[in-house]
């Protein structure tokens, strides 16, 4: 396939990105400023909150006052995880204009993690799918584990599609594919992506891959010359793994944006007022940018 000529980027640092910053709770406003500032990079598709249970993740314990301050710009999907009905039932309280779910490749992942099996994790989204869906607001589907597990190493591409399809076929109207513990390799990831494409059309399909070995880049270009088009990715690289030790996360967004310049592709997204909002953010957190583009852009000392 042809690389395509235009691309969609979900932003997903204000959500993945800041839920397991450690240290003290962020405050409101900081988050609001933040998605704000990525709208108006030209962002149309921002995860911006968490409705789970605060005593798990304390920094999404203010994901409705979050979703009620934002200036929502028209055009831009305003996105939110929800695990369960409870999560779902504050979502849609708050105006989430899209939900989303959870689920694995990896048995083991899935046993260790939520202490059920995969398809007691997939029965388990049926009623939050059906509710949603009949309130009018999509549901986007996550599948994790897809090119490694921190118990079971390399993932099969066929338990990929399995679980994707499953996901799919209950509703979900996109299926993002995420290499969590960032072990992937371009080659792998083509592979996994024929495997789910064999079974999902290609343009129901996201990638949402980890950088943990810098591998993300490479594999984002590796599925995007096979005709993928959106990719999930977090402002001056937000977000670590949980399950690698003293590893990096999310790929920074300004280094996928970066690349689709230098190869023509169109994504809508302001390079510069990206760099700034990823700025801000870091400043806020008191942590180091994560961007390589941000550091090579950066203003040289005096």
């Amino acid at each position: 396939m042809s690389i395509p000529d235009k691309v969609r980027i979900v932003e997903v640092g204000p959500r993945d990105g800041l839920q397991n910053e450690k240290g003290p709770v962020i405050d409101t406003a900081v988050k609001v400023e933040l998605i704000n500032r990525l709208s108006d990079a030209g962002l149309n598709h921002i995860e911006s909150a968490s409705f789970v249970s605060p005593k798990w993740v304390p920094q999404m314990g203010d994901a409705a006052a979050v979703m009620g301050a934002i200036n929502r710009r028209p055009g831009v999907v305003y996105a939110a995880l929800t695990p369960n009905m409870k999560g779902l039932e504050a979502a849609l309280r708050a105006g989430a204009d899209e939900v989303a779910v959870f689920g694995a490749a990896s048995e083991s992942f899935t046993r260790n993690n939520i202490n059920c099996s995969i398809a007691e994790s997939i029965e388990r989204f049926q009623p939050v799918l059906e509710t949603a869906i009949k309130e009018g607001v999509r549901v986007r589907g996550y599948v994790s584990t897809t090119l490694g597990c921190p118990y079971e190493g390399a993932i099969d591409p066929t338990k990929v599609a399995d679980v994707s399809s499953l996901l799919y076929d209950m509703g979900c109207y996109e299926i993002s594919l995420g290499d969590t513990i960032g072990t992937g390799t371009p080659l792998l990831a083509k592979r996994m992506l024929e495997a789910v494409a064999a079974k999902i059309p290609l343009e129901h399909l996201a990638a949402h891959f980890h950088d943990t070995y810098g591998q993300a880049l490479a594999n984002y270009y590796a599925v995007l010359e096979e005709g993928l088009s959106v990719f999930d990715t977090s402002v001056a690289g937000l977000g670590g793994c949980p399950y690698a030790n003293g590893a990096s996360g999310n790929l920074a967004t300004e280094e996928l944006v970066y690349m689709l310049n230098g190869i023509g592709v169109e994504h809508g997204v302001d390079l510069d007022k990206l760099i700034d909002a990823g700025r801000y953010i870091c400043r806020e957190l008191g942590r180091a940018n994560g961007s390589k583009v941000a550091y090579a852009l950066s203003e040289p000392s005096p």
